[in-house]
């Protein structure tokens, strides 16, 4: 029998959260997961704690927090995204190859450093989905602001099975 995803989740010691506890008076009026054909695109996520709510520490990459607290918000990130697509799809079995991410960093001036941040992410999936499903195209970028002071922000596209 071969190993799940959600078995090495587990082996991992790693949990998938909740769905974004959404701040009051914010409105988001997208889906998280859009899943069209084979493809499923994935709406920017942040990192979050396991009850849904935002995980700090938030501000900027570079002052803020550290080299080392990016990397593990842009790991936190991953599980999001992996529970956002749990919940759309029903099994993360279903995701046939990770194809494009977009990483976002919350740069302090002068940092540069996005790509270590983003390995977070790519890290984690490579060692779910090892390197034929989970090798992707990657961008790693600095923005001055994220939406509520977000360290990091991903978003992706996955191929599917049907």
């Amino acid at each position: 029998m071969r190993e799940t995803i959600e078995d090495k989740l587990e082996a991992l010691g790693l949990v998938l959260p909740e769905p974004l506890r959404i701040p009051s008076g914010v409105k988001l009026p997208f889906s998280f997961v859009r899943v069209r054909g084979d493809r499923a695109y994935v709406s920017g996520h942040g990192p979050l704690n396991g009850d849904g709510s935002l995980a700090g520490p938030l501000g900027k990459v570079g002052t803020d927090v550290s080299l080392e607290q990016a990397y593990q918000a842009a790991r936190l990130t991953g599980l999001s995204i992996l529970s956002s697509l749990k919940r759309e799809l029903g099994e993360l079995e279903r995701v046939r190859a990770w194809l494009r991410v977009f990483g976002m960093v919350n740069s302090a001036p002068g940092f540069n450093r996005q790509p270590q941040v983003i390995n977070g992410f790519s890290d984690l999936i490579l060692e779910l989905y090892g390197p034929d499903r989970g090798q992707h195209a990657r961008s790693a970028v600095g923005l001055a602001e994220l939406p509520f002071d977000l360290p990091v922000e991903i978003e992706a596209e996955v191929e599917i099975a049907g």
